[in-house]
């Protein structure tokens, strides 16, 4: 006899076999919106294929094929000895003047930092005019991987002045960088932001945990303060299966 994971217990499949949409196609959709709804959690296990099978009078092969489709988007992992496991929702991101970290926070993702860069350099010429600042200044340039539930969800690059706010690595590892800014007496007030997409280089790849073309969300922001100061500029790139922006447009009277 089978025994059905507790996640899954709580999900009512159905799946059409007349129509046109692949039977594994039709799995992966209703896991997936399960994954959406907090119905499947990150930690949540599936079990294996040959039990999900027989529960759904499907073939292995099928089975398999809607898995390793949600595995490809990064929401679902296959671990040996464990066996496959809801990694997480994917994340969305409203657009507003707000730092990824206190956003993954505020959606549950447990998010954590590893700081690649930390150091001060000559500003160049598109970051001295991003900031408002003479092409050779010093300005502090931070290289960051963030991740949700030990997996990379985001590669960070962000510019300040040298001057604006001592930034150690151990506070940057376990916190935001706005945060840091609002902790130093900062006001964050507005920011003009380009969202974009490309596929993913071989180095990108590499340290996003992805497949080499993949999709890539990329994001440049200039922030500024309540007094009109340029304070940050960032040039972010993010794992499209793993990451979404969420806005509402209004319609000018």
């Amino acid at each position: 006899m089978t025994r059905t994971p507790a996640g899954l217990s709580a999900i009512t499949f159905t799946l059409d076999r007349t129509s046109p949409i692949p039977l594994y196609h039709q799995l992966a959709q209703q896991l997936e919106a399960a994954i959406e709804r907090g119905v499947l959690t990150p930690g949540n296990r599936l079990g294996n294929e040959v039990d999900l099978s027989v529960r759904l009078g499907l073939s292995r092969p099928t089975v398999r094929q809607a898995i390793q489709s949600l595995v490809d988007k990064g929401l679902l992992v296959r671990r040996r000895g464990v066996g496959t496991q809801v990694v997480h929702r994917q994340v969305k991101r409203p657009l507003e003047l707000s730092s990824l970290y206190d956003d993954l926070e505020a959606d549950g993702q447990r998010p954590t930092t590893r700081v690649l860069r930390n150091e001060t350099v000559p500003a160049s010429a598109d970051v001295a005019a991003a900031l408002g600042i003479a092409e050779g200044s010093e300005v502090t340039v931070l290289e960051r991987l963030r991740f949700t539930h030990d997996r990379p969800v985001a590669f960070l690059c962000n510019y300040l002045p040298a001057d604006l706010v001592p930034l150690g690595n151990a506070h940057l590892e376990t916190t935001g960088l706005y945060r840091m800014l609002r902790s130093a007496g900062i006001t964050l007030h507005s920011a003009r932001q380009i969202i974009g997409a490309r596929s993913a280089a071989p180095e990108e790849a590499l340290r996003l945990d992805e497949k080499e073309g993949a999709a890539l969300l990329t994001m440049q922001r200039t922030a500024y303060d309540d007094t009109g100061r340029a304070v940050e500029y960032g040039t972010h790139i993010y794992r499209a299966s793993r990451y979404a922006f969420d806005f509402q447009l209004l319609v000018r009277p």
